[in-house]
């Protein structure tokens, strides 16, 4: 598999003049996305909007492609009671399929999301394994209990979910509003397929993975964008201590930094 799209002509030619295939496949689709009324629809759910046709088929297909081939880089976890399943980083993913980077990275899908939060949103840290990263439930069981994607830097962290595989039973449930000051709580529950997204404050939105059933497949990337990058040392050292121990295993959050690492330019997720 290339490490970028397949370029046609006019895809090269675009990428001269700035413009990715990735970006060029992505505004097609957004074009057609009233803006606006998603924005109020984020707003009115408390930092929440779900979307179950968002990414083209093609960038779709390249990422279900991707997360089978990463099978084997999958580092299992399980804490009794929370969450049982597997994870790849976005340090695993930067060896393997460094096409998730670019996507990630895309203009203009930072520039469509900064239009839905209203925030200007910056890529997360190189050194965060959760930047973007691959959640596998393979296995019967699979899941993970209530939750908020609890941000540890100093300003707000948007998690973007991305349906990949969902050969499963699994649902996303979750409860809009649980920290909107005289707000009553309002209760959701969806299966998103390949190419559908989930966007939401981390902090707000209380959610879960329902637990799998033997013989399913269910695939989801995950990509996390914040307002101010800074980290006081003792939530790194809490952030990094959950990544080791809930998802990536400790060679990957506490390993020495290669050069390659830096070429692509401790919370929960699903």
């Amino acid at each position: 598999m290339n490490a970028r799209l397949d370029e046609a002509p006019a895809a090269a030619s675009a990428r001269q003049a700035g413009t990715s295939p990735i970006d060029r496949a992505l505004s097609a689709t957004m074009r057609g996305l009233d803006r606006h009324r998603l924005r109020e629809q984020f707003a009115a759910q408390g930092a929440f909007l779900y979307l179950n046709d968002f990414l083209p088929g093609s960038l779709t297909a390249r990422l279900a492609e991707s997360a089978r081939s990463l099978v084997p880089a999958v580092n299992r976890n399980y804490l009794p009671g929370h969450k049982q399943g597997g994870s790849v980083s976005r340090h695993t993913i930067d060896r393997l399929a460094p096409h998730i980077a670019e996507l990630y990275r895309s203009r203009a899908l930072i520039d469509w999301l900064e239009g839905i939060t209203g925030d200007t949103l910056q890529p997360s840290p190189d050194d965060d394994p959760h930047a973007y990263a691959l959640y596998y439930y393979t296995r019967e069981g699979d899941h993970i209990g209530w939750h908020y994607d609890t941000s540890y830097y100093e300003g707000r962290r948007y998690t973007l979910l991305i349906g990949v595989i969902d050969d499963s039973s699994c649902r996303l449930d979750y409860e809009l509003h649980t920290r909107t000051p005289g707000a009553q709580p309002v209760a959701g529950s969806i299966q998103y397929p390949p190419g559908a997204i989930v966007l939401f404050d981390g902090d707000k939105l209380r959610h879960r993975i329902t637990p799998s059933r033997a013989g399913e497949m269910r695939v989801s990337l995950t990509f996390e964008y914040v307002t101010d990058a800074r980290m006081r040392p003792w939530r790194r050292f809490i952030s990094n201590m959950k990544d080791a121990i809930a998802y990536f295993g400790f060679r990957q959050v506490f390993r020495s930094r290669r050069p390659s690492d830096t070429s692509t330019a401790g919370r929960e997720t699903a």
